[in-house]
């Protein structure tokens, strides 16, 4: 079966340094390879939207990135601003001190604050794997499902490590067949990507959209 990646492809640019012709680029090589979205940051969401009005890319933004550590009442404000800038998909950072301290209602309250903002938009939850055990990474799962989120996602970039073959088994596993799982971090070629599919990922977010789908190497923007 041949596996079309540009529809799994988060065209990733979160630097905090990228400028608007950066996002500008960003958004006519999403056009130009029909990725799944752009995911930038909540700045951009504007702009992101204006460029792809009328097409079938969609407009991810992130929500308490990066770190995840801002209140539930914040999120779900930074949730709202974003969808009425444009953004069409969120990705939030679950509180990873919440559910290290056993505070599991509290991240599945935080989760389910966010989506209960949200509505209709596409939920991600980055569990920031790197710093979870796997068993931290079976409840954090596990506790999105219960709130209401529509994918898992690995990481943010800006954290330890980043997506693996494993973590995603383990991720697809915990959330069954109808919850998506992203892989996020550190997947820059098209070898990687094709893996992370095979083990259970629906989506791919990637500052190298173009060099998996095209081989460039060096087709990067980097970071991500």
């Amino acid at each position: 079966m041949t596996v079309h990646l540009n529809a799994y492809i988060d065209h990733t640019l979160l630097k905090p340094e990228a400028t608007q012709a950066m996002i500008d680029k960003l958004c006519e090589e999403a056009k130009t390879h029909s990725f799944a979205s752009v995911c930038v940051n909540p700045y951009w969401v504007a702009r992101a939207a204006e460029l792809l009005k009328g097409t079938s890319v969609k407009v991810c933004t992130v929500i308490g990135f990066p770190l995840g550590a801002s209140t539930s009442a914040v999120k779900a404000a930074e949730t709202r601003d974003a969808i009425a800038n444009g953004a069409t998909e969120v990705d939030m950072v679950l509180n990873v001190g919440a559910l290290k301290s056993g505070d599991l209602e509290q991240v599945r309250s935080d989760v389910a604050a966010v989506k209960q903002a949200a509505g209709d938009i596409l939920l991600k939850v980055i569990l920031e794997t790197g710093l979870l055990t796997d068993e931290e990474k079976e409840i954090a799962c596990k506790l999105c499902v219960e709130a209401g989120a529509d994918y898992v996602k690995t990481s943010t970039g800006f954290g330890p490590g980043g997506a693996t073959v494993a973590d995603i088994a383990l991720m697809r596993r915990a959330v069954g067949k109808d919850v998506g799982v992203k892989a996020s971090g550190g997947v820059r070629d098209r070898e990687t990507a094709l893996a992370m599919v095979e083990a259970g990922a629906t989506r791919i977010g990637t500052s190298s959209g173009i060099s998996i789908v095209s081989g460039d190497a060096q087709a990067t923007n980097g970071g991500y």
